[in-house]
């Protein structure tokens, strides 16, 4: 049976790379039948890395049926995964995120979870020497995925690691990063075609913070102003996208990737109470400025207070 390779809900360029990465190692270099899948369409970035490395948009599913053996990349959360999930034969999972729990499997398993920036990183070092078999367009994936989720490094997320394989693949693929990055940001950046509510989605995770649900949302840009200018009707947008995903409250960053820093929507006394005791901010409308501010993972998610 062949072997579904998978990564989180809303993917992003991570979640979407890592499982072709992956899916081509298990295939080519383990001898084991595997297909990357998404659950929900790439994000605009991830879109622009499939079609820049010559890749098929792997298949979307919305869940997985009994006893198919999986591989969890980039998330170990099973509310970002198909719901029957646990039904499935979970055979590994490789990720970088905090360990959440509730996943289950069907005997021992191998799981990767590391401190570092980014799931392609990982996958590069459990490869071993397997790695220097990768074709080009892999690379290019994995390339892709580092400069994603450290943000050309501006992550504090990032790690010496991190950053010196992607040096390496720019480097064999005779790429410069620098260029490279400011493609991937211009193609994260177009959100021309996305309605409110789909931005919202767009790159988000659930979290519950003191019996409060929230719909954690991030967009990372480089031109902010295109997201900001759109502040009332995606305020407007939190309360029916909340009622409909069953969480209590929206909280929206948009990260200015060049100029480091977050601005929060304030639709409500909820989230300024959010802001205030979260990130010691100020508030005086409905958004503010969080200097500093650029990784959910490591600085939103932990610090969320209400």
């Amino acid at each position: 049976m062949t072997t579904l390779v998978f990564g989180h809900k809303s993917p992003d360029t991570d979640s979407t790379g890592s499982p072709i990465i992956w899916a081509w190692y298990l295939n080519e270099i383990k001898g084991v039948a595997a297909k990357p899948v998404l659950l929900g369409e790439p994000n605009t970035e991830a879109a622009f890395v499939i079609e820049k490395w010559g890749f098929e948009k792997p298949e979307i599913i919305s869940d997985v049926a009994a006893d198919t053996p999986v591989v969890i990349v980039d998330t170990n959360n099973p509310a970002e995964l198909p719901e029957a999930i646990n039904d499935a034969d979970i055979t590994a999972i490789i990720d970088h995120h905090k360990l959440v729990g509730g996943l289950e499997t069907k005997g021992p398993i191998d799981i990767t979870i590391r401190p570092l920036a980014c799931t392609a990183t990982i996958m590069y070092d459990l490869m071993g020497d397997d790695a220097d078999k990768m074709p080009d367009n892999i690379k290019g994936a994995m390339l892709s995925c580092i400069l994603s989720d450290t943000l050309e490094f501006r992550s504090p997320t990032t790690t010496d690691v991190d950053k010196a394989l992607a040096e390496k693949l720019a480097s064999e693929l005779n790429i410069d990063l620098g260029q490279y990055a400011s493609e991937l940001f211009e193609a994260k950046s177009d959100i021309s075609a996305f309605s409110d509510a789909e931005l919202i989605r767009m790159d988000s995770k659930e979290y519950e913070v003191d019996g409060t649900k929230f719909r954690v949302s991030v967009l990372e840009t480089t031109a902010p102003k295109l997201v900001l200018d759109r502040k009332a009707s995606l305020m407007t947008s939190f309360a029916d996208v909340a009622k409909e995903d069953g969480v209590d409250e929206v909280l929206l960053f948009v990260v200015d990737i060049l100029n480091e820093e977050a601005t929060l929507f304030v639709p409500n006394d909820l989230v300024k109470g959010v802001a205030e005791k979260s990130f010691g901010a100020t508030v005086d409308g409905d958004s503010v400025v969080l200097p500093g501010i650029m990784s959910r993972k490591k600085q939103i998610i932990p610090n969320l207070k209400v």
